[in-house]
C-alpha cells in the first residue's frame, strides 16, 4: 500500500491522521484527469509545469484545491484551518487562464493557489485576526503583500485561522483557537495542537489544502507551526517583506513569510513577497532587492558551511535527582551527524544574549501593540468596527464566546502604557536590540566564524487543553525573533509520528546562506523523513 491511500485509510477508520507532506511530486503526470487528480503532496514547480504544458488548466486546479477544502478542512475530520473562502478565486482563475491562452507575462506563483493568515488585509475578503469583532470588517485595501502575490499571478484562495490576535491576547491561551473560527486541529493527530499563530497556514499546508500558505511571526508564529505541521518556514530578516496591510503585535519583531512543503517552494514564494514599500520604512533597510533565491537551492549547500549548534538540552529534574534529556535532541545530533558528512562545521555553544532580553522584549511588545492596533482600527475608516484598543478590551468583555477560555491580560497591559515616545519603551528596544544583535548573534557569528546556528525547532505537537492552554517544552525562535533576524525551519523527523523541525538562523539578511543550508541538508535526509510506518 503506497503512502497517500494509507493515509486515506487510516482517516477513514480513526479520523486521526490525513495527508502528511514531505515531498513534492517529481516529474509531470501525463495523461491526468484534471477531474479527478490528486492534487496531495503536488509541489509549486510541478503544478507550474502542468499549467504551463495545458495538462490542467488553473480553472480547474483552483476547483480541486476548494474540493478538497471542503472535504477535509469543513466536513470529514474538519480541521478547521480556514476561516474564509474567497468568493472571486474561479473569477482570477478564469482571467489566469485566458492570459495564458494569449501568451502574456507569466509570475514565479502564475496560477498557484495560496492561503493568506487572516491577519493579511484583503480588499475582496473580511481581515479579522480570529477575532469576533472585525467579523465582516473588509479592509480598504489590499495588504502591500497581498498585491504582490496577485502580481506574481497567484490565486488566493481564502484566509487562514490562527491564534487570535496572533496570540497575544492573554495569558494562557490556546494556540490554532480564535473566538471567530474555533480550534485548528493538527493533520497528523487530531487531538495535537497546531502551535501558533500562524496555525490555521502550517495546518493547510500540511493537508494539501494549498500549494502554499502565508503565515506572521513575531516570535515563533511561523516557525513553531511550521515545525508541529511537519513543513517548511521562512522567517525573513524583519523590514524584508512590508508589514503594511497587516494587523500588528510590534514593529520591531513582526514579519510575514511563507510557509510549503519544501525549501524549494517556500524559497520560491519568498522572493514573491519581497519589496521596498515607502508606508513601511523597515523596508528602506533592505540592501539588495532579490526577487528570485532560486539560485541559492544547492544541493552542496552545506559544503564548507560553518555551523554553531545552540546546546541548551539538559535540564535537571529534581523530582527524580538527574538530568533529562528530552528526545528531540537526538534528532538533533543525528542532523549534525548529516550535515558533517555533506561537508559542514559544527561547533556547540551553550549561550548567546543575556537574559533581560526577554524582559525587554516583552515591554516593547506591550507599546507596540497598542500603537500599531490602534493605527490599524484608524486605517480601517469609520466603518471600522472599534476605533481603539480600549474599545476593544470593553467589547470582548461584553462578548458571550471571545473570554470563554482565557483573558485579555496582554491588551490590557497595553492599553495602559504611554506612547512610543516613553524613555522606558525607548531605552527597552536599544537594550534589546543591542543585546540580540552586537552581544548576541552577531557576536557568536564573529567569534566563531560562522554561516548559521542551529537548534531545534521545538518539541512534538501537545495534546490540546482549552481549559490550561499550551504546553511549550523547547524552542528557539526567540534569538532570531527578537534581533529581526532571519530563520528557516525544516523538517528534522518524528517523535511519536509528530513531527519536528530543525531552525537554522543567522545574520540580518542572510536569507540566501540559510536557503542553501536547509536546503542541501532536506535533500540529503527528505527520503529518511517519514515515520516507518508510512514508508510501505
Amino acid at each position: 500500500m503506497n503512502r497517500r491511500n494509507f493515509n486515506r485509510l487510516v482517516a477513514a477508520i480513526t479520523g486521526e491522521c490525513l495527508v502528511l507532506p514531505f515531498y513534492s511530486c517529481k516529474g509531470t503526470p501525463e495523461g491526468i484527469d484534471p477531474r479527478t487528480f490528486d492534487i496531495s503532496e503536488v509541489g509549486v514547480e510541478t503544478l507550474r509545469a502542468m499549467i504551463d504544458q495545458r495538462q490542467i488548466s488553473i480553472t480547474q486546479l483552483t476547483q480541486l484545491y476548494l474540493k478538497r477544502i471542503k472535504e477535509i478542512d469543513q466536513n470529514g475530520p474538519k480541521l478547521n484551518s480556514i476561516i474564509y473562502i474567497n468568493a472571486n478565486s474561479i473569477k482570477r482563475a478564469e482571467s489566469l487562464d485566458r492570459q495564458l491562452n494569449n501568451k502574456k507575462l507569466k509570475g514565479p506563483l502564475f496560477g498557484i493557489p495560496i492561503i493568506l493568515k487572516d491577519n493579511i488585509d484583503t480588499s475582496d475578503m473580511p481581515t479579522t485576526a480570529g477575532s469576533r469583532v472585525l467579523d465582516n470588517s473588509y479592509p480598504p485595501d489590499d495588504a502591500h503583500i497581498t498585491k504582490l502575490l496577485r502580481q506574481a499571478g497567484a490565486i488566493i484562495l481564502g484566509k487562514a485561522n490562527l491564534s487570535e490576535w496572533a496570540n497575544f491576547r492573554g495569558e494562557d491561551s490556546t494556540s490554532g483557537w480564535s473566538g471567530l473560527g474555533g480550534l485548528t486541529k493538527n493533520p497528523y493527530k487530531l487531538d495535537r495542537n497546531t502551535c501558533g499563530s500562524s496555525a490555521g497556514s502550517g495546518a493547510a499546508v500540511a493537508a494539501s489544502l494549498c500549494a502554499v500558505a502565508i503565515g506572521t511571526e513575531t516570535n515563533g508564529s511561523i516557525v513553531c507551526p511550521s515545525s508541529t505541521n511537519g513543513v517548511v518556514g521562512i522567517k525573513p530578516t524583519v523590514g524584508l517583506v512590508s508589514r503594511t496591510g497587516i494587523i500588528p503585535i510590534s514593529s520591531t519583531q513582526d514579519t510575514a513569510g511563507p510557509m510549503a512543503r519544501t525549501v524549494s517552494e517556500a524559497t520560491i514564494c519568498l522572493g514573491a513577497l519581497v519589496g521596498r514599500d515607502t508606508a513601511d520604512p523597515a523596508t528602506a533597510l533592505i540592501p539588495e532587492i532579490i526577487h528570485d533565491y532560486t539560485p541559492y537551492l544547492d544541493k552542496s549547500g552545506l559544503k564548507g558551511k560553518k555551523i554553531a549548534y545552540y546546546n541548551f538540552e539538559s535540564r535537571y529534574d529534581e523530582s527524580e535527582s538527574k538530568t533529562i534529556v528530552d528526545p528531540v535532541f537526538e534528532l538533533i545530533h543525528k542532523a549534525i551527524e548529516d550535515m558533517q558528512f555533506q561537508g559542514a562545521e559544527v561547533v556547540q555553544i551553550d549561550h548567546i544574549s543575556e537574559p533581560h532580553v526577554f524582559k525587554d522584549s516583552f515591554e516593547i511588545m506591550l507599546y507596540e501593540y497598542k500603537d500599531g492596533l490602534n493605527a490599524y482600527f484608524n486605517s480601517l475608516g469609520e466603518t471600522a468596527p472599534v476605533k481603539s484598543i480600549d474599545e476593544l478590551i470593553e467589547w470582548n468583555r461584553q462578548d458571550s464566546i471571545e473570554l470563554q477560555y482565557f483573558g485579555q491580560e496582554y491588551m490590557e497591559m497595553a492599553a495602559a502604557k504611554g506612547g512610543l515616545s516613553d524613555t522606558a519603551y525607548i531605552n527597552a528596544r536599544e537594550r534589546m536590540l543591542y543585546g540580540r544583535r552586537q552581544l548576541g548573534i552577531d557576536r557568536v557569528m564573529d567569534e566563531y566564524q560562522l554561516d548559521a546556528i542551529i537548534g531545534p525547532t521545538n518539541s512534538p505537537a501537545w495534546r490540546t487543553d482549552l481549559e490550561n492552554g499550551d504546553s511549550f517544552h523547547i524552542g528557539v525562535s526567540s534569538p532570531a525573533a527578537q534581533a529581526g533576524y532571519p530563520s528557516i525551519t525544516v523538517p528534522m523527523g518524528f517523535i511519536n509520528h509528530l513531527p519536528v523541525g530543525m531552525s537554522i538562523f543567522g545574520r540580518a539578511w542572510s536569507e540566501g546562506t540559510l536557503i542553501e543550508i536547509a536546503f542541501a541538508y532536506e535533500q540529503a535526509t527528505m527520503h529518511r523523513k517519514a515515520p516507518e510506518y508510512l514508508k510501505n
